[in-house]
């Protein structure tokens, strides 16, 4: 990341109540750092989340809690054949290489809860910015798994009616909503970028509905978007 833009989150991170400060002293990480994975420019897939937990703190690297675990594991399946596992966390991590991260706040709320829409609408340029201008898609493409609802429905801040009506219909498909996707025009500035979201579930541990369905969906997901 540009220092520029690493040192524009910093400043809305100072002005920001909520950050779970203490995890990341325990970990000896400044709190006003972002988590953001990136990945490559032409990276086929965005994988989306809400915001890092205490092991993205740890590792100052996001989705590698239990949660982002299975997203890797997932990809590291898709890329050594079923049944396979990653080994170590290092080749969990590698298996993320080709892929393009975000959250939609890239800092640690306290209690895990998720950000307000108020935080969520004053990091949304910034990330807008690293979504629509570090990553391009391929082709003109830009296809994005967004895990939960708090990251799909991200789409529609900022956005006409027409888009948040979009995710609002296609939302209440209710589990179908895991097997189709949603293309939409988002609009920045006076342009608009095709974007096609494929929502899956929050991968969290207490997410007791989804949690033990997720690898499955997650492997159905890849095996479409990656294979078609």
């Amino acid at each position: 990341m540009p220092p520029a833009q690493r040192t524009a989150f910093r400043q809305l991170a100072g002005h920001t109540a909520g950050i779970d400060r203490d995890a990341y002293a325990a970990c000896g990480r400044d709190w006003r750092d972002p988590i953001i994975g990136l990945g490559p420019h032409d990276a086929r897939l965005c994988i989306f989340g809400r915001d890092p937990g205490r092991t993205e703190v740890e590792h100052a690297l996001p989705f590698v809690g239990k949660g982002g675990q299975l997203v890797r594991a997932a990809l590291y399946r898709q890329q050594h054949g079923a049944g396979t596992a990653p080994p170590d966390f290092a080749a969990s991590v590698a298996a993320g290489h080709d892929v393009f991260w975000l959250n939609t706040v890239p800092y640690k709320p306290l209690g895990n809860r998720a950000w307000s829409m108020a935080v969520k609408r004053r990091f949304h340029p910034l990330v807008v910015d690293l979504l629509l201008h570090a990553w391009h898609g391929q082709r003109g493409e830009r296809t994005v798994i967004a895990l939960g609802r708090e990251a799909f429905f991200w789409f529609g801040i900022a956005q006409p009616a027409e888009v948040g009506a979009a995710l609002d219909a296609f939302w209440a498909q209710g589990d179908a909503r895991y097997r189709h996707t949603l293309r939409i025009d988002y609009r920045a500035g006076d342009k608009a970028y095709t974007i096609t979201l494929a929502p899956l579930p929050h991968p969290s541990p207490a997410n007791a509905v989804w949690f033990a369905r997720f690898a499955g969906l997650m492997d159905e997901r890849l095996r479409l978007l990656l294979n078609s």
